[in-house]
């Protein structure tokens, strides 16, 4: 059967559009161009299926064609129903991956999807938020006996898995690629803080500068939205529950206030966190009037959208991406995406240079998990700080920048007590 017949997508016609996505990402992504070109010699994947749940669009899109160079049988899901683009889907599909999604499906055909796309059996997975990982845990462990590993790429996808890992569940060793340097330091930091801004300015066509931003979290994803905001001309105010974090916020010459205090002030919220009702019933009864909201974490649960529905007397779409909740004092509050992740429910996601580096880790991970799933038990395992920085030095290259490197004198002063 091909692919076409096995899969599940919107519109075969609409694969011309994806194609030319696909083909300006790759001319992009110089590091993960370079992976492909050692997997197509190397053969890592020959034999064994590989299933995939990410944010479905170009650049995940030139991933799954990277691990199909290596030698799998790849099958793709969405990780998000408002992120995947039906062009996309079918230019995968075109390209002999078989792909399961469609944009905007009902949470059934979602549920639906993302269990056809493991439905293969597959032998490694790579993860976005814990969900493949989840059904092969708890509703369809049928479907686990191939499985040797996969990697994650979120923070809330570790924070589950080591939820597994604490109480004995999970049944595989999976990377933590979200863990890795050149994962946080610039797709959390860089990424993020860039396509926030891309994701507001093209949804709302309002200026940022002068605003106040309140950003809720300062993990590394927060940090670089609040350094964005701040390079935008916004006043930041940072609201965290982690004592630390705060401190850094505070230092890093960001006001620091609890949300009660925060949401009296703000004009745009962005939340990150990966934990659900940082901003609940409470809050939006002395919520500034026009307040825009919008997460930046994985889940539509960072803010309570039930409870601000049950105070509202009517609900609107005003733009594309933009519901109206109008409460009974007549102030409105704006929620972006319906709560989904703004920077790709409302846009393109991060940068093609920003996911080059993330989506070479997820493939190098992949071969890891392969190549040591025996040995690695059954836990969540950090990427070798050998292969994290191999992807820094590949990307140095494709920039034109070199480095010094330590003569054998400094190692041996460096590795020695005795001096």
């Amino acid at each position: 059967m091909s692919t076409i017949e096995k899969s599940i997508i919107r519109d075969i016609k609409l694969a011309p559009e994806g194609h030319l996505k696909i083909d300006w990402v790759s001319a992009h992504m110089p590091v993960l161009s370079s992976i492909r070109e050692q997997f197509e010699k190397e053969q890592p994947f020959k034999g064994l299926k590989v299933s995939i749940a990410l944010h479905l669009e170009a650049k995940t899109a030139y991933l799954a064609k990277v691990v199909k160079a290596g030698g799998a049988e790849v099958t793709i899901a969405g990780s998000n129903p408002l992120s995947t683009q039906d062009d996309i889907c079918a230019a995968l599909v075109e390209d002999g991956i078989t792909v399961f999604a469609k944009h905007n499906p009902s949470p059934e055909e979602y549920n639906e999807l993302i269990i056809k796309a493991i439905e293969s059996k597959p032998d490694l997975i790579i993860d976005d938020g814990g969900e493949l990982i989840t059904l092969l845990h708890k509703d369809r462990p049928d479907l686990r006996e191939n499985l040797r590993g996969g990697a994650e790429e979120t923070t809330t996808g570790i924070i589950r898995l080591k939820a597994m890992e604490k109480d004995g569940t999970l049944q595989l060793p999976m990377v933590a690629v979200n863990d890795a340097y050149c994962k946080y330091l610039f797709d959390n930091r860089y990424g993020t803080g860039q396509s926030v801004f891309d994701s507001l300015n093209k949804t709302t066509n309002l200026v940022i500068a002068g605003k106040t931003v309140v950003v809720v979290g300062y993990g590394w994803c927060g940090k670089g939205v609040a350094m964005r905001a701040k390079g935008l001309g916004a006043k930041v105010v940072v609201t965290e529950v982690d004592a630390i974090r705060a401190v850094e916020a505070h230092m890093d010459g960001f006001t620091v206030l609890p949300m009660m205090e925060a949401v009296k002030l703000g004009d745009v919220f962005i939340t990150v966190t990966g934990n659900r009702d940082n901003i609940r019933g409470e809050h939006y009864k002395v919520m500034k009037g026009g307040a825009i909201l919008a997460n930046a974490g994985h889940f539509d649960v960072e803010f309570n959208i039930p409870e601000l529905k049950a105070l509202s007397t009517n609900v609107r779409t005003v733009r594309n991406n933009i519901e109206e909740y109008q409460l009974e004092d007549g102030r409105s509050i704006y929620v972006i995406a319906k709560g989904r992740l703004v920077n790709l429910a409302a846009g393109d996601g991060h940068p093609a240079e920003i996911m080059d580096t993330t989506f070479a880790l997820q493939a190098l991970s992949l071969r890891y998990v392969n190549e040591q799933y025996k040995a690695l038990g059954k836990k969540v395992v950090n990427l070798p700080y050998e292969l994290d920085e191999s992807v820094a030095r590949i990307k140095l290259e494709s920039l034109g920048i070199s480095i010094d490197t330590l003569t054998a004198e400094q190692i041996a002063y460096q590795d020695s007590w005795n001096v």
